[in-house]
């Protein structure tokens, strides 16, 4: 993998339900050049297990756990982490388009953002 090019934060947060289908919509991108942050806010249910999984069988995805602050709080977490050229913010409840990260990253191409 080249340069990664886009961070992807995901703000976790008793996600369990809707966790495994969101991961997977990020895993089955086009675009590649990414990197998964994880940030388990302090889940109460087997959210922080289904993270663990992920980043211990993809290594673009990396899991962090802090105590509960919150969703700015986590997000700021996976900031400060983030390695792109470029940050995304997914919901844990989100499901992304198989080229909804390429699109997104052909639209910003050679733009001064």
């Amino acid at each position: 993998m080249d340069k990664t090019r886009l961070s992807i934060v995901v703000p976790v947060y008793n996600a369990e339900e809707y966790l495994d289908r969101c991961l997977v919509s990020i895993m089955e991108q086009s675009f590649t050049s990414y990197e998964v942050i994880l940030v388990d806010d302090g889940s109460t249910d087997s959210s922080p297990l289904v993270c663990e999984r992920y980043s211990a069988t993809d290594p673009r995805f990396i899991t962090i756990h802090m105590q509960n602050g919150g969703v700015s709080s986590a997000r700021n977490a996976g900031l400060d982490l983030a390695q792109g050229e470029f940050v995304m913010f997914v919901d844990s409840d989100d499901v992304l388009l198989p080229d909804a990260v390429e699109r997104m990253m052909e639209g910003i191409s050679g733009e001064d953002l």
